[in-house]
């Protein structure tokens, strides 16, 4: 346990989803340019849940309070009784699937992972009863990720279960008009956890235009949906932002690849954000913007200028997918994907953030997180960021909260049951659904979560 929990204060916990036993590069996501350029590669499912595993366990080792979520299960049952197929083979039957190769990755998607999606959080400091919020995302603009809402809810309901402490909503109607993302594109400034704090929220279009916008790539989520949000989360303080024409093009699908955000400081690219309409604006301008968000907050902007950094290779790299992490010090730890440091230009830049005065960010941690960053996701995809007091932590049901002991049982349980390679081809493999109920009932038990998966 941290120090801030120590004092009985307020701790920011990540929890971090755990990725499937059907973790695949389907290439599901357009708009997104690493699921794109990866799809139809051959997965490392046991890898890539290691390499989650081992990140939970690093930042556990720095004294920061880790979390953790289940993976959803897959074949998604409820989407194969919908469209006609009643049950999946076994696997002594000798026979495939029967779903049409087109709709195979959709129901076998591992794409729960990235659970920065899973919900819109507010504090209890923040709301109106002065419970925690939280609502799971719709998640609408893609159909294999839009199917994750009911399993989510499911879940978060049976973690954040006390009436008195927690409240999960219902995700908002499926419909574009109210896309939602999650956390994603939603941001907190504060003078520090426990301190009221402005929700930043970004989006992409408004209801009445087009998925598109007249861009290139989809723009997934309305500012309509937030709104909504804000209302029924009882959130006073707020700010809403439109992310820029150009990052959404360039492939950050979510602010998240061009954004991150910890207590009083953002880091952003030049380019994250439109200002007063205007996309092509200066380093200065976007610092004053920022600012501007949270004037009640000494606001700290660290704007990485764009002929330092690009778009691409922002977006290649995951630079702004890192994490931000206070410690207990008063600075902060940036996380980054190994990929960030690899990069010429992105590593000067990290270089340049760490060794400012300007800013608390004083250290990084490197990760290898390539089999998710190569379906779109990094550090910051991979948690859903929620602070709770001490009480509120108490409160949580299961066992969530990870610590060395659980780490152990969760990589054991990995060795025992996932694949070490999974192709396209290997999607039809009746085994492989077997494997993943089986996988996934002995995670209801570790995780003492009880029967929260349609199979159970």
């Amino acid at each position: 346990m941290n120090q801030q929990m120590a004092n009985g204060s307020v701790v920011e916990i990540n929890f971090d989803g755990l990725v499937g036993p059907t973790h695949n590069y389907g290439g599901l996501a357009f708009g997104n340019v690493a699921s794109a350029d990866n799809a139809g590669a051959i997965a490392s499912p046991r890898l890539a849940v290691k390499q989650g595993l081992a990140k939970m366990r690093a930042l556990h080792h720095l004294g920061l309070t880790q979390g953790v979520l289940p993976p959803h299960a897959r074949p998604h049952g409820p989407t194969l009784r919908t469209l006609g197929f009643d049950q999946t083979p076994r696997p002594e039957s000798g026979q495939s699937m029967t779903v049409p190769a087109e709709l195979l990755p959709l129901v076998m998607s591992a794409s729960a992972m990235w659970t920065a999606n899973a919900a819109t959080v507010s504090p209890s400091v923040d709301t109106a009863d002065h419970r925690v919020h939280l609502s799971p995302a719709n998640l609408v603009a893609n159909v294999h990720r839009s199917i994750e809402s009911a399993q989510t809810t499911k879940t978060l309901r049976a973690i954040f279960a006390d009436p008195e402490r927690f409240v999960v909503h219902d995700p908002l109607p499926a419909t574009p008009a109210f896309a939602d993302e999650g956390a994603a594109n939603h941001s907190r400034i504060s003078a520090g956890h426990a301190s009221p704090g402005t929700h930043v929220f970004v989006y992409g279009r408004h209801a009445g235009e087009s998925v598109t916008a007249g861009g290139s790539f989809p723009r997934r989520q309305t500012r309509e949906a937030f709104e909504a949000i804000v209302r029924r989360h009882g959130i006073e303080r707020t700010t809403f932002v439109r992310q820029s024409d150009g990052a959404v093009d360039a492939g950050a699908f979510h602010n998240d690849v061009v954004c991150v955000a910890n207590e009083r400081v953002v880091l952003c690219h030049q380019d994250a954000f439109a200002v007063d309409g205007r996309t092509d604006v200066s380093v200065s301008e976007v610092e004053q913007h920022i600012r501007e968000w949270a004037p009640e907050v000494d606001v700290v902007p660290v704007v990485v200028a764009r002929h330092d950094v690009s778009l691409d290779d922002a977006v290649t790299s995951y630079l702004f997918n890192s994490q931000l992490i206070s410690l207990d010090d008063g600075s902060m730890l940036l996380v980054v994907a190994a990929d960030a440091i690899e990069n010429q230009r992105t590593a000067a830049a990290i270089d340049a953030i760490v060794s400012d005065p300007a800013n608390p960010i004083t250290a990084t941690r490197v990760f290898d997180l390539r089999q998710s960053m190569r379906n779109g996701g990094g550090p910051a995809c991979l948690r859903l960021r929620v602070s709770l007091s001490e009480d509120e932590v108490s409160a949580l049901a299961g066992r969530v909260i990870v610590d060395d002991e659980l780490l152990d049982s969760l990589d054991e349980w990995a060795d025992r049951h996932y694949r070490q390679e999974l192709s396209p081809f290997d999607l039809a493999d009746p085994a492989l659904a077997q494997e993943s109920m089986a996988a996934l009932d002995e995670l209801t038990g570790i995780l003492d979560l009880g029967s929260i998966y349609p199979f159970q």
